[in-house]
């Protein structure tokens, strides 16, 4: 990567001093597991109080009934989507009936596989549809895997950044394609060096006993209920997470918005052998979509995502055919136990500056074999990141990992100080600053803290995030919602229900027609 210069950083800031980043959004997504009070999964239903998982705008569930998300609106100010998100929460807690949040992104004690109920959006045609993806990802993966949570962090940059951008890089071509074009860049940067978001804040070392199979070796012992890896960032982000073989050898290529539809296309529309056996169709119920080796495109898990808003019915592709990239989702993010809301202001801060640092810097087409290294390096830092003397690959060169993320920090320095400029104060160079001294001393990482107090306090793994879920119960519930948010989350809630009805009772089609019909539409510019 070569790095941005600050005399191309301050060609951004307009000859009136404005900064062209002021006012770039933010939104987070946020997962989180019901549990009963001794840190069981919860068999119970989704709570008709929360309103419709299908048609809610800020509450929904992701794979499994119990695996609550939490949905924000973008916000200019980072300090405002944190506390929507707060908000959100305290209503959720004012509405569960005995049950908690589970406070980490590895999941709560499990029973058998079959017994995780997957989640459940009513009998519309789209409800259906969402419910029977779900189901296939259990017949795929197991259904432990819909019971990992975790963060996204939406982003987009300003409007007014877009042609101060075209002035700066050169670029000479549609507007719709400035954008596409710099957002894929941004990408691949982030794929080059992302790894640095779970060394940081990655806060899942240890897992329940019950999450692996028996006989899973690989682990260490950390007592009879918990296992672990003495040096790992983030398992979610590893093999044993998001991560499977059939997934890591599509190849999915970020180096054009042709390339990514293209390389996401072929994995949705073909069969795969072991997909075929599980069956579609059996006895006229269905067990997934379909045999492809991905049912849907958001069966892909990475650690970014292009996007756009799709319109009703319209594939995820082909809103970024017809209108571009809009935004960026980053999925690197850990559930931080030691957050009531899950994240805190501070990593937002950070990954804003480090968002736009890539936006910003240099990035060449990700070749194969840097592919590889970008693969290595993220499986290595997700189980081994604070191992002492650790390596990774760069440019075929072993290099410390310590000194690289030193290195970028460093380099990010001149983006913190412009950010830092859009507003008059000094935050981004204060988050930049307080990461510097995590990547010098690991110790004192969410993952390191996380073991350190299981250590201190004897505890297990479950032991430990049912009294940080405790603690961010209390949290929540000792700060209510005013009557006015109350009233408004109430009325949001059984507008949900009341749409998800109008759904149900307004079908005109059978669903395997509506299955059908999805996946024959082909892609419409208008």
């Amino acid at each position: 990567m070569n790095y941005p210069k600050p005399a191309h950083l301050e060609a951004l800031r307009s000859a009136d001093g404005h900064c062209q980043f002021h006012g770039g959004l933010k939104g987070l997504e946020k997962e989180s597991l019901r549990v009963d009070p001794h840190g069981h999964l919860a068999l119970t239903e989704h709570p008709d109080a929360l309103g419709s998982t299908l048609t809610h705008p800020q509450i929904t569930t992701d794979y499994s009934e119990a695996l609550l998300e939490f949905i924000t609106p973008p916000f200019a100010d980072s300090a405002a989507t944190i506390d929507d998100l707060m908000n959100v929460q305290r209503f959720v807690y004012q509405n569960l009936d005995n049950e908690l949040l589970w406070a980490t992104s590895m999941p709560c004690i499990l029973e058998a596989d079959d017994e995780i109920p997957i989640a459940w959006y009513g009998t519309s045609n789209v409800g259906m549809m969402k419910h029977i993806y779900r189901r296939g990802l259990g017949h795929r993966y197991g259904r432990r895997m819909q019971t990992i949570s975790g963060v996204h962090f939406n982003y987009s940059v300003p409007e007014v950044f877009w042609p101060a951008w075209r002035d700066v890089s050169g670029f000479e071509g549609s507007d719709f394609a400035l954008r596409t074009t710099s957002y894929f860049a941004l990408i691949r940067n982030f794929q080059r060096v992302g790894w640095i978001i779970p060394y940081l804040f990655g806060a899942s070392p240890a897992v329940c006993r019950s999450f692996l199979p028996e006989g899973f070796n690989g682990f260490e012992r950390f007592d009879r209920h918990t296992l672990y890896l003495p040096h790992a960032t983030s398992l979610r982000m590893s093999d044993i997470g998001y991560k499977n073989k059939v997934q890591a050898a599509l190849n999915i290529s970020y180096n054009s918005l042709d390339a990514y539809v293209d390389s996401l296309t072929y994995a949705i529309e073909t069969p795969w052998k072991d997909y075929d056996r599980i069956g579609v169709k059996v006895d006229g119920e269905y067990r997934q979509l379909n045999n492809h080796i991905l049912q849907i495109e958001n069966e892909y898990y990475s650690f970014i995502r292009p996007k756009n808003i799709a319109r009703s019915g319209e594939k995820p592709t082909h809103a970024l055919k017809r209108g571009g990239v809009k935004y960026i989702e980053v999925r690197a993010l850990d559930v931080n136990a030691f957050e009531p809301a899950g994240v805190n202001r501070e990593q937002l801060d950070f990954l804003e500056v480090f968002l736009v640092f890539c936006l910003v810097t240099e990035s060449p087409m990700i070749r194969p074999v840097e592919q590889a290294e970008i693969n290595y390096n993220q499986e290595r830092v997700a189980i081994r990141g604070r191992q002492p003397g650790l390596t990774l690959k760069r440019g075929g060169r072993d290099v410390l990992l310590k000194d690289w993320v030193l290195e970028m920090i460093d380099v990010m320095r001149p983006v913190a100080e412009l950010l830092d400029g859009c507003e008059n104060g000094n935050r981004y160079s204060r988050a930049l600053d307080n990461t510097r001294e995590l990547a010098a001393h690991p110790e004192m990482t969410p993952s390191a803290r996380m073991l350190d107090e299981m250590r201190e306090r004897n505890e297990s793994f479950n032991a430990f995030a049912l009294r940080k879920s405790i603690e961010h119960q209390q949290a929540h519930l000792a700060e209510p919602l005013s009557d006015e948010l109350a009233a408004r989350y109430k009325r949001e809630a059984e507008e949900s229900l009341a749409e998800r009805k109008r759904l149900e009772e307004s079908e005109t089609s059978d669903f395997d027609t509506y299955l059908a019909d999805y996946f024959s539409r082909q892609f419409d510019e208008a």
